[in-house]
């Protein structure tokens, strides 16, 4: 209760000096009234409250000294003979001594409670402002980030003109004095404070230095969990690219090995020597797709893959994709809106885009056709690719636009597919997602920004 009425910084002395002396006439003049239904002698008491607030508020010196004042005035106004210093009933000596050591005692006592006050007042700052440091410190993804705000933290609780907290050894200057901060003889950081306060805040040292101990080694812990997930995902993809050349790219060569040796056979005639010369040249085929897959997933990963903007219509990159993929007209259903706008992209990127998701959309449709939807809206534009597939599941929704993973039927595609789609797209600036219901096929929506101005 009373560290709560104390102040964080004791008042002046000039504003104590000039309460006690209103204390004093204000105790003085309560006596005259309360005379009538008691002995003065014993109204005495009144002037300790004034002694006991005064060494409270300002300390003992203070206290001490309205006591003597307060003893002077209760002699001069209330003692007989009022008027003068002189006491004339031995009685009334008694009791102003007795007076003057009651005052000197209370002053004391209250000058001990008021230590013990500001001790616990200041133990329950420092105990806050170890808690705020520990939201801050340990609250924060960077410790480094969070210097700064910790720093504020410490200036706002100890009123410092300014203050800094740096992880290096720092050493004092004309205006800072150096805290520093260590943990088993290892240096930590530094706490820059102004000089005159570097005693009084050397007591939140500790704690600063087991918050940012404690800070140093999450930061490393996050580090080191971060390295490992790179590297376990460094060797997943490893294994699925060894599984790609082991199963991708070996599945087209022992297809044209085989041919090719059985086309040296001399008991083949003419129409199954071409049906094997068209295997060859299909599975080679296969192959290079493959290839190029391959090559462009890694120029995406290294940031090589820059995209060549140029004014490109999304119909013409639509019949290019259907073409490339070779896919008969039956098979696509194409709607393209009337006078859609051209956009900003690079025209390659993005008809291999839209071939990958026609491709994908043809092997899980079965002998369904491809619906193919292009059109503006809300200042970007829309190109849906549906097909008729099992549709895929929401969990692995997101998942499949990874390399090497391979969505419904494992055995199916690549998984370079989709991966090489998002990494096109987004590389012109847009953004490509899947809408999927199990058994209702697959909807994959690539939305492009339209630019405010565009060449007639």
């Amino acid at each position: 209760m009373l560290g709560r009425l104390l102040p964080a910084r004791p008042p002046s002395l000039v504003a104590g000096i000039v309460t006690a002396a209103a204390l004093l006439l204000a105790e003085t003049l309560l006596l005259y009234p309360l005379g009538d239904v008691a002995d003065p002698v014993s109204l005495g008491v009144i002037y300790l409250l004034g002694v006991l607030l005064v060494s409270i508020v300002w300390g003992a010196l203070l206290g001490i000294a309205t006591s003597v004042a307060s003893a002077l005035a209760f002699n001069y106004f209330h003692i007989p003979p009022t008027g003068r210093f002189t006491i004339a009933d031995g009685e009334n000596f008694v009791a102003l001594v007795v007076f003057l050591l009651a005052a000197g005692v209370a002053s004391s006592l209250a000058e001990a409670a008021r230590r013990r006050a500001a001790q616990a007042v200041r133990a329950s700052r420092e105990a806050g402002l170890a808690a705020e440091l520990a939201r801050v410190l340990l609250g924060a993804p960077d410790l480094s980030a969070a210097l700064g705000p910790a720093a504020q933290r410490i200036a706002r609780a100890y009123e410092l003109p300014s203050c800094r907290l740096v992880l290096d050894a720092v050493g004092a200057d004309e205006r800072s004095a150096a805290i520093p901060l260590e943990r088993d003889g290892e240096r930590l950081g530094t706490l820059l404070v102004p000089h005159a306060a570097a005693e009084e805040v050397d007591a939140v040292r500790p704690a600063l230095e087991a918050l940012l101990a404690a800070g140093l080694a999450r930061d490393t812990l996050t580090r080191e969990v971060v390295e490992t997930r790179a590297l376990r995902r460094s060797d997943e993809i490893k294994t699925a690219v060894l599984r790609a050349v082991s199963h991708d790219l070996r599945s087209p060569l022992t297809a044209m090995v085989t041919s090719a040796e059985a086309l040296a056979s001399p008991g083949l005639d003419e129409q199954e020597r071409r049906e094997l010369a068209a295997g060859v040249t299909a599975e080679g085929a296969r192959l290079g797709r493959l290839i190029d897959k391959l090559l462009e997933l890694s120029r995406l990963q290294s940031g090589a893959a820059a995209p060549r903007r140029d004014w490109v219509s999304v119909d013409e990159l639509l019949h290019d994709a259907i073409a490339s993929v070779g896919l008969p007209p039956e098979r696509v259903k194409l709607a393209v809106d009337r006078d859609l706008p051209m956009i900003l992209a690079d025209a390659a990127q993005l008809e291999r885009a839209f071939a990958n998701l026609l491709e994908n959309a043809a092997r899980h449709s079965g002998d369904e056709p491809v619906s193919v939807r292009a059109r503006a809206s809300g200042g970007r534009l829309l190109v849906r690719v549906v097909d008729h597939g099992p549709g895929i599941p929401r969990a692995e929704q997101e998942r499949i636009f990874e390399p090497f993973v391979r969505g419904g039927d494992a055995a199916s595609g690549s998984g370079l597919g989709l991966a090489i789609v998002r990494g096109f797209v987004e590389a012109n600036g847009g953004n490509v997602h899947v809408e999927s219901l199990p058994g209702q096929g697959a909807s994959f929506v690539v939305a492009l920004p339209l630019p405010e101005a565009v060449p007639a």
